[in-house]
Order: structure tokens, then C-alpha cells, then sequence
């Protein structure tokens, strides 16, 4: 009988493993053992390429940004750059829901190469020609983009989890605790119920706000 051949173990092929792996069990499950016993090797072979989980993290995050930037359904069209601004925003939290606990691992990454470097410079260079200041312009895309990856990672936190079959938080549970705070209660059903109408009511509030502070 013929040995089975494994594919010859490098980064791509851990990063590739990892994500999958994620959609599986969540950060909290996504350790190195796992990944190794995914792969068939020992946990000790992932360190010839990743020295710790942040950098397998870091990783991870780039090739988020890289599958991001290769679709061409996420590059917005050169245009009015409200609408562009917006799109961007929109596209980030498309891609990060594609993955459990997307945003939560793309948040705080260190990207190991230049391949955000492209689309940001167009994004500031758009906002830049709209009439913001290169600091304003930078003060305004970070604004949406830490609204973006903040907004979603509650939302995967408290939300309906396709990848688990969870329906997400127990909205009546929550109103009858806090019954003896009318406000309160009813807040939650505002907060943590429709996700895609409160993500766009946020982002029109930022952009808004970014219009009225930041534009020269």
C-alpha cells in the first residue's frame, strides 16, 4: 500500500487550517493543539512558524484582509465619497461575519504585510480630495473603522450565531430582569435585535458627525 502524502506544512497551509478551523470552535477553541491535530503533526511543528497564537493571530488577520481586498465585490467604486465611505464600512463587516469571532480576531492584528496599505491610501486620498485634511481624513476613516469592528464584535457576541446554531441573547429573559427599569428593558430590544438596521443607523451617525467635525 501506497503512503498517504500530507501537504507539506507552511504558513498558508497553517492560516488556511486556522480559519476554517474557527468557524468550527470559536476563539475561545482555536488553540495550537487543535490546529495541529487538524493538521496531523505535533503542536511544537506550528512554532517553526508562528512563535505564539498572536502571531498565528496577526496572520490570520492579514489573510482576512488580503481575501478582502482580492474580492472585487469589497472594492467600492471610485466615486462621492460619502457613498464610498460608506461602502468601505459596509464591506469590512460583510467580511468580518464571514468568519466566527471574526472581528474579535481582526481586532488589535498587526498586519504582517502591505496588503491594507493600497486601499487605505484611496480611501484617504478620496477623502483627502473631498476637502479633509490629511489628519482629518485619517481621523475619519479610523472613526468608522473602529465603529465597524467594535459594532461587530458585539454583535457576534450577543447576536444569532450561524456558525453555532445560536439564536443569539434571550431578549424576554433580559426584560423580565431588569423589569423594575422600564428604559433599560426596553433598550435591549433596540440594542441587541437587528443587527444590520442598527449597524447602518450607527454608521449614519458617524458619518454625520464626521461631516460636522472633521470636514475643512
Amino acid at each position: 500500500m501506497t503512503p498517504q502524502r500530507t501537504p507539506k506544512l507552511d504558513r498558508r497551509l497553517v492560516v488556511d487550517t486556522a480559519l476554517r478551523l474557527l468557524n468550527d470552535v470559536g476563539l475561545d477553541g482555536l488553540t495550537l493543539r487543535a490546529i495541529a491535530a487538524e493538521l496531523d503533526v505535533k503542536a511544537p511543528a506550528l512554532y517553526w512558524h508562528f512563535k505564539d497564537k498572536q502571531a498565528l493571530l496577526d496572520e490570520m488577520a492579514t489573510e482576512m484582509m488580503r481575501r478582502m481586498t482580492a474580492d472585487p465585490a469589497h472594492i467600492p467604486a471610485a466615486g462621492e465619497w460619502r457613498q464610498t465611505y460608506l461602502a468601505t464600512m459596509r464591506g469590512l463587516r460583510t467580511e468580518l461575519l464571514r468568519y466566527r469571532d471574526g472581528a474579535k480576531v481582526y481586532s488589535g492584528a498587526r498586519f504582517t504585510d502591505t496588503s491594507y496599505a493600497a486601499g487605505l491610501e484611496a480611501s484617504l486620498r478620496l477623502l483627502t480630495e473631498a476637502g479633509f485634511t490629511p489628519r482629518a481624513a485619517a481621523r475619519a476613516w479610523y472613526t468608522g473603522y473602529s465603529y465597524t469592528i467594535g459594532y461587530t464584535i458585539e454583535e457576534q457576541a450577543m447576536g444569532p450565531n450561524p456558525f453555532a446554531g445560536d439564536d443569539g441573547y434571550d431578549l424576554d429573559a433580559r426584560a423580565q430582569r431588569l423589569a423594575a427599569h422600564p428604559l433599560a428593558a426596553e433598550a435591549g430590544r433596540v440594542m441587541f435585535h437587528d443587527f444590520d438596521q442598527g449597524y447602518e443607523q450607527g454608521l449614519a451617525a458617524v458619518l454625520a458627525g464626521i461631516e460636522a467635525t472633521l470636514l475643512a
